[in-house]
């Protein structure tokens, strides 16, 4: 395989411009760009479970002890967490309606 240099590298950006026009790749790196965060962050999260059945395991193989017995206090229950993509999704529900308020408030101004 050979190299690619920056003439290469020139020549296939120019391309893609005229292919999809350069309205497009802004929007697609974007895409890209997302894609990217919440791979990164699920593979985050598998890492953190991994983590924690070793560290059961762990717990589960020591010598248990006799501990006395304490009141347990309530859990509190949180809200459940929202997924990345959930959070996306609702922050690009407020961005639309925020720019479905200005442009009514442009029309009226």
């Amino acid at each position: 395989m050979s190299n690619l240099g920056v003439p290469e590298l020139l020549i296939i950006a120019l391309v893609l411009v005229l292919l999809f026009g350069a309205k497009k790749l802004p929007e697609m790196a974007r895409g890209v760009g997302r894609s990217l965060r919440i791979f990164k962050s699920e593979t985050a999260k598998l890492r953190e479970d991994d983590d924690d059945t070793h560290t059961v395991q762990a717990q589960a193989q020591a010598p248990a002890q006799p501990q006395p017995a304490q009141p347990q206090p309530a859990p509190i229950q949180a809200p459940p967490a929202l997924s990345v993509e959930e959070q996306a999704r609702q922050l690009e529900e407020q961005a639309a309606k925020l720019r479905a308020s200005a442009a009514q408030a442009d029309k009226h101004a």
